[in-house]
């Protein structure tokens, strides 16, 4: 079974850092991707990687802040939030796909996280 399982979300104040993971099975995956959604508003793309590692993509909001990063021996994929905002308050999912043209839309990613809470105070 496919699964991806992230954690690492919770409640920080602004300026605060959080690292989120997503661990993943089932199968090979060529690309990653964090997503996130606040509530009444659209999925958002964050940030995505190639797992080879020869690509990454941010979104412009959290371009500078954010490091996305891969442990091969683990199969698990990071998100270093540093800097938070309250801005940066969502749900954030993590998603695979088997393509290498995954990028940033959400359409991309056949296979999604339960997503794991981030909640940044000011």
């Amino acid at each position: 079974q496919v699964q991806l399982v992230e954690s690492g979300g919770g409640l920080v104040q602004a300026g605060e850092s959080l690292r989120l993971s997503c661990a993943a099975s089932g199968r090979a995956f060529s690309t990653m991707g964090w997503f996130r959604q606040a509530p009444g508003k659209e999925r958002e793309f964050v940030a995505a990687m190639r797992w080879s590692g020869s690509r990454t993509y941010y979104a412009d909001s959290v371009k500078g802040r954010f490091t996305i990063s891969r442990e091969i021996a683990k199969n698990t994929v990071y998100l270093q939030m540093n800097s938070l905002k309250p801005e940066d308050t969502a749900v954030y999912y993590c998603a695979a796909d088997a393509s290498s043209a995954a990028d940033r839309r959400a359409n991309d990613y056949h296979y999604w996280g339960q997503g794991t809470q981030v909640t940044v105070s000011s």
